[in-house]
């Protein structure tokens, strides 16, 4: 007679099967060439591909809203390893990311991104005149004490709108922190102890319920 399965041995067997380790950056995935996720192939068309994602997404992530949110689940924290938005569009991932970034002392790159996230969704053209000021004031100006990694193209083009400030005016500066963070910072966040020990305590989690 088959030995009966115990509910926590099921439990187990279902935890090691979502558990297989997120795919380490930098290593291409079988039979995938230029469609991998982390740009991989340096071809022209894998790169102009990638531009265009990674601006729709700058550009078009409404729905990051800093609300009350359970702690992610297992699913969800593996699900960053294979998607940069996924994570961001997480309080608890741009959480355990900003603390990687505050361990790289570049803090200041997402908090940057986040506030010209804020300020995309405003209307008042008070407010959006004070929060244009307090952005440029405190990562774009030469004597913020927070400046952020913009190209002298970029800053001189956030200069020229000043006078007439909009809700878009930092549009392509924001882009481009986004892209410095997935390309640079974000393959390294995968490999850091933050998401590793994140992953873990999720682990152990799935196995004690």
């Amino acid at each position: 007679m088959p030995r009966s399965v115990s509910g926590v041995e099921m439990r187990k067997r279902q935890a090691a099967h979502i558990e297989a380790p997120p795919q380490a950056p930098g290593q291409p995935r079988p039979n995938t060439c230029c469609l991998c996720w982390c740009g991989c192939c340096k071809c022209l068309w894998n790169e102009d591909r990638m531009e265009r994602s990674e601006r729709q997404t700058c550009t078009k992530m409404d729905s990051i809203e800093a609300t009350e949110e359970q702690h992610a689940s297992l699913e969800e924290v593996l699900s960053w390893s294979r998607s940069f938005e996924l994570m961001l569009r997480s309080l608890e991932g741009r959480e355990v990311f900003q603390e990687f970034l505050r361990s790289e002392y570049s803090e200041d790159n997402l908090l940057f991104w986040l506030a010209c996230e804020d300020l995309k969704k405003e209307t008042n053209s008070t407010v959006v005149d004070e929060k244009a000021r307090i952005i440029y004031e405190d990562y774009v100006s030469i004597l913020s004490p927070k400046e952020v990694s913009l190209d002298s193209r970029v800053r001189e083009g956030i200069n020229q709108t000043l006078a007439e400030p909009s809700n878009l005016m930092y549009e392509e500066a924001q882009f481009q922190i986004y892209t410095l963070m997935h390309r640079d910072s974000f393959p390294r966040f995968l490999n850091s102890s933050v998401y590793r020990d994140l992953l873990a305590n999720r682990r152990r989690a799935c196995l004690d319920t």
